[in-house]
């Protein structure tokens, strides 16, 4: 059976991106690179975190994680990453506009679901099959599944560097139960692990 886990990059304040997300700053104003630098500058101190990241067998995101903008689709957008996304499986993208399938090289293909998470996670159960499935976020959709109870691991890469605003981690989530299970760190980023429930 599939295990529901969910990797965010965060600021030490909680925020896992920045205010006014846009074209020209996908991960908000006045952000950058600071929230992901380990994972660009860094890759061998923490290639144990980024082979985790990236052992799923499906993933689920927002459309603002897939997409600078909303209304209907731009269908000349593919997204942030190039003609191979790193995601090498099937993502499912939770949108209010429908969409047809959209396939990348090296194996990504981006699902579009209307349904909202419940059949996000059906599909992906079915796409994952034994590997486990990744919430990959934005916020919103990490903070409606965490709210649902349907997250099983928590793992956090929390940057050395304070945003004061943007897009808040578990913002009306309810009380949750963590369970540390593993912390590390490098000199860009502090990694905590949590079991929920």
């Amino acid at each position: 059976m599939s295990k529901i886990t969910c990797d965010m990059a965060m600021s030490i304040d909680g925020f896992v991106a920045g205010p006014n997300q846009s074209l020209d700053a996908p991960l908000g104003e006045g952000v950058g690179d600071d929230l992901h630098r380990w994972m660009f500058e860094a890759a061998e101190d923490n290639a144990a975190e980024l082979a985790e990241i990236t052992a799923a067998g499906a993933f689920i995101m927002g459309r603002n994680m897939f997409a600078p903008d909303r209304g209907d689709w731009d269908l000349s957008w593919t997204g942030w990453w190039g003609a191979e996304p790193p995601y090498h499986a099937p993502v499912f993208v939770l949108s209010h506009h429908e969409r047809e399938d959209l396939a990348m090289e090296g194996g990504t293909t981006f699902h579009f679901v209307t349904g909202g998470i419940t059949e996000a996670l059906s599909r992906a159960k079915t796409a994952a099959g034994d590997k486990s499935i990744s919430i990959a976020g934005g916020a919103s959709t990490v903070n409606q599944f965490l709210a649902a109870g349907l997250i099983e691991e928590l793992r956090l890469h929390i940057a050395p560097v304070v945003l004061g605003q943007g897009e808040r981690l578990f913002t009306e989530v309810g009380r949750i139960n963590l369970t540390p299970t593993a912390v590390r760190h490098t000199p860009l980023v502090t990694h905590l692990s949590y079991t929920i429930g």
